[in-house]
């Protein structure tokens, strides 16, 4: 749970209902299909342990004379025999040893796919969000753009504008419905999206958060947590996994010994008369197996010698991709704060030249050409805003993934 608060530190900054975020992670930890998918895989491996307890299969024989040989005891009738081989000693340590190795591997999964989850559905829901705040965006557009027909037909009354700046202004609404109506298909497809994540019916409604605003200051990010990141720290327990295949290797070349025990059921002669007449015979007996031909242990060594070395060259090729995400993520962040700016900046000035057109109406000079230019800048400016504050978070995530 510790990295579901880290992630969310960021919520801090958030407006409304700021729990909305960290509700929907929990539930996603809780249901994603993927996740139990990894919990069950890492149950199996982790049963492989009492798995690797067991010994060799104990053998039984049953065996019938059917043509008895005769002894100076007896006939003898049938043989029965059990045995029991044993692994050489330590065998079964190192197997549960290997067993375990491996399922510290797999549990490694599960802390990579909730990791992972937790990104994916907080980037899923800034999505929401920016989908949710340009319809708002649009919506307050729509009404500007009557506000601006209604002084362009009082114009066209007067004689001070024409019907085809009325007509503009009525295509350029046009326009800004049909996104209004394309965005609220998308939220609908992001919506199902982010429920699916959190294995629930896809018509569930999600309500994004109103408004989110970037931080005055940086988060606290530490990037030596890197190198302790679980898709590292996967490839170090692989290969002690290896090594622990290294020492079963070992250990599985010694001999291996068997202790077993026969009995043969042995028939009394009636024509004598004697001690150990038909004295039943009783043998224990100890083998050893031992493995003259040992080439298949001596390739076994040297292909966990080449598995090491691909662990070892594996781990520092995904190093070098988890840095660069991390300083991608770390400039791209760096420029939406950037553009957040910038955009405030251009939004603060085209608001003031919208100011001079209204006033200029005052005087009759009004330009509708000039009122569309503004707005549509305004638009953009407002957009470019909203692509900015997503981006911000977005790539928040994927620093909190890679660091925390």
């Amino acid at each position: 749970m510790k990295s579901v608060f880290l992630l969310c530190a960021i919520v801090f900054f958030l407006k409304g209902n700021a729990q909305q975020l960290e509700t929907l992670i929990n539930e996603a930890l809780s249901n994603n299909p993927e996740i139990q998918k990894f919990e069950l895989q890492y149950n199996i491996a982790s049963e492989k342990v009492n798995e690797m307890k067991a010994l060799p299969n104990t053998e039984f024989g049953l065996g019938y004379f059917v043509s008895e040989p005769e002894t100076r005891t007896g006939a003898q009738q049938f043989r029965i025999s059990v045995n029991q081989r044993l692994p050489w000693f330590g065998t079964i340590t190192s197997r549960e040893n290997y067993a375990s190795a491996l399922a510290d591997a797999k549990y490694e999964n599960i802390v990579i796919a909730k990791r992972k989850l937790m990104a994916s559905v907080s980037q899923s829901y800034y999505n929401l969000y920016a989908n949710k705040a340009k319809q708002e965006i649009l919506i307050e557009n729509i009404k500007l753009l009557e506000t601006y027909e209604t002084l362009a037909l009082t114009s066209v009354e007067v004689g001070k504008a024409s019907a085809v700046d009325v007509l503009r202004l009525q295509m350029r609404q046009n326009e800004i419905q049909q996104l209004k109506q394309i965005l609220e298909q998308q939220y609908m497809a992001e919506q199902t999206a982010l429920n699916k994540l959190l294995n629930r019916d896809k018509g569930i409604e999600v309500n994004a958060i109103d408004e989110l605003q970037i931080p005055t200051q940086e988060l606290e990010l530490n990037a030596e947590n890197l190198a302790l990141h679980p898709e590292l720290l996967k490839y170090d327990k692989l290969y002690r996994s290896v090594e622990q295949s290294e020492l079963l290797n070992q250990k599985e070349s010694k001999p291996m010994i068997g202790f077993g025990l026969d009995y043969i059921n042995v028939v009394q002669r009636p024509d004598m008369n004697f001690s150990d007449n038909g004295k039943d015979i009783l043998m224990p007996m100890v083998s050893v197996s031992i493995p003259i031909f040992s080439n298949k242990y001596s390739s076994q060594t040297k292909q966990n010698e080449l598995q090491q070395q691909e662990l070892t060259a594996q781990k520092q090729e995904r190093l070098n991709t988890l840095e660069t995400l991390l300083d991608k993520a770390i400039n791209e962040r760096i420029a939406a704060r950037i553009s957040y700016e910038t955009q405030t900046k251009n939004l603060k000035q085209a608001k003031d030249a919208e100011d001079i057109l209204i006033r200029s109406y005052e005087t009759g000079t009004i330009d509708f050409n000039d009122v569309l230019d503004i707005q549509e800048l305004q638009l953009k400016f407002q957009i470019n805003q909203i692509e900015a504050i997503k981006a911000y978070y977005v790539q928040s995530t994927i620093i909190n993934y890679l660091t925390n």
